[in-house]
């Protein structure tokens, strides 16, 4: 894996976010666009908590003790391998679906700066760390340090075209 080409990424990511977010109105990034449907906040504020988490992880794995081992199943690897999630619908985990809320743009834009700020903070440490110090994810098994990173990245970019999802939705109804 290729922690340097995952950084930039994340960081293209997390910059796209940025600009989508000046583009909207406070209102607008409120709103629920859809029943059963996210709104843009809703979706900053799961972004950021989720990769917070994810960050979390890889710190757990950067100082941690090595050892604890285990191989991620198959579908793990296809989906960090092909840097994209299965084209179905998945709900989030039920611990991170209870962190998401409405948030306000300025809590997004500051939520953001945090984020970004833990990824420049710990992209040095990732490639130096063993791989042999896993930490469990709740859907793809026990991952090391540079394959939390690469979630990272696969996550951040997911949620992007969710944005655009939701913008559609948004441009039917006008």
């Amino acid at each position: 894996m290729n922690v340097s080409a995952s950084t930039q990424a994340i960081l293209k990511a997390i910059e796209k976010y940025q600009e989508f977010l000046s583009e909207l109105d406070e209102d607008r990034f409120r709103e629920t666009p859809a029943e059963n449907v996210w709104s843009y906040s809703e979706v900053y504020c799961h972004i950021v908590q989720a990769n917070l988490r994810s960050l979390l992880a890889v710190q757990k794995c950067i100082y941690g003790k090595p050892g604890i081992f285990g191989n991620i199943p198959l579908l793990s690897r296809a989906v960090l391998f092909f840097g994209r999630f299965p084209p179905v619908k998945l709900k989030a985990p039920e611990g991170i679906a209870a962190l998401v809320k409405k948030i306000s743009k300025e809590e997004a834009r500051n939520d953001l700066i945090r984020l970004k700020t833990k990824v420049l903070e710990l992209a040095p440490k990732v490639p130096k760390r063993l791989k042999d110090t896993r930490v469990k994810h709740p859907r793809l098994g026990m991952l090391n340090a540079a394959e939390w990173w690469r979630f990272v990245e696969i996550h951040s970019n997911h949620h992007l075209k969710q944005l655009k999802r939701i913008e559609k939705m948004f441009k039917r109804r006008t």
